[in-house]
């Protein structure tokens, strides 16, 4: 596996880990859908949550939420509807970004809650 992907893997895991800390549930990771993609969909009572994860080991070239593109929000968005319709959710959905830097061994989780508005 190429670091980067190493990187990323282990950033999905420290997010997933932070969520379920902070009450959350995961549903589910890495969710398809044609050419997109959800990191990870987390539940809190009755908010459905699709997550972005973005993870980065420096800051030399920005800070990692600043790399979700305006495309990456489409079809995050196109298949978040697609989960909705798949498994007919009722209640609340909201967009969230985690950003993870790391160091070394160490990991920061930066939550940005309702990221797309």
């Amino acid at each position: 596996m190429a670091e980067h992907n190493k990187t990323g893997f282990a950033g999905e895991e420290m997010a997933a880990r932070f969520l379920t800390q902070k009450g959350y549930s995961i549903l589910a990771r890495n969710f398809r859908y044609k050419r997109a993609e959800v990191d990870l969909i987390a539940r809190l009572n009755n908010l459905l949550v699709f997550v972005e994860v973005k993870t980065r080991s420096t800051l030399k070239y920005g800070y990692p939420e600043e790399f979700v593109s305006r495309r990456k929000v489409e079809l995050f968005q196109e298949a978040a509807e697609e989960y909705i319709h798949q498994i007919n959710w009722p209640h609340d959905i909201r967009f969230d970004i985690i950003a993870v830097t790391t160091s070394g061994n160490e990991y920061s989780c930066y939550h940005i809650e309702d990221a797309f508005h």
